[in-house]
């Protein structure tokens, strides 16, 4: 990674600090949870990882087929590490364990359509080139 790169990833993680420094600083000082914060930190995280990743914050350009492979295979990873942590929330967040005492109905829409994303796009994507 040359100098230019180098420093465009040094200054997306300083943004990613200070984002969420300003949400955690918010949340324990006056005890409010500020969403903006919370969504941009995440965002200035993707774009550094892409830059430390692929060497662009969009995480694209050319690739050649090892590259394809990583990112096929993070994909698949990074699906269910994301529905895992989807279910988790949803059961730490309600404090129960059981489905029927559940109140946040759009988190439990959001995990439920985490167990049928990848079957119903394998289904769709498999009629592209099956039929």
């Amino acid at each position: 990674m040359d100098k230019t790169k180098k420093i465009i990833a040094i200054i997306a993680f300083m943004v990613f600090i200070l984002v969420a420094g300003y949400s955690l600083y918010k949340w324990f000082k006056f005890g409010t949870v500020d969403g903006g914060s919370i969504f941009f930190s995440f965002l200035a995280l993707t774009y550094f990882f892409n830059w430390i990743t692929w060497g662009q914050h969009e995480g694209g350009g050319e690739k050649d087929e090892l590259d394809r492979h990583i990112q096929t295979q993070s994909a698949k990873i990074g699906y269910y590490v994301l529905m895992v942590l989807s279910g988790i929330i949803l059961f730490v967040s309600e404090g129960t364990g059981n489905l029927n005492n559940v109140d946040n109905y759009p988190l439990l829409l959001v995990v439920c359509l985490t167990f049928i994303t990848v079957p119903v796009t394998e289904f769709i994507y498999s009629k592209r080139y099956k039929g």
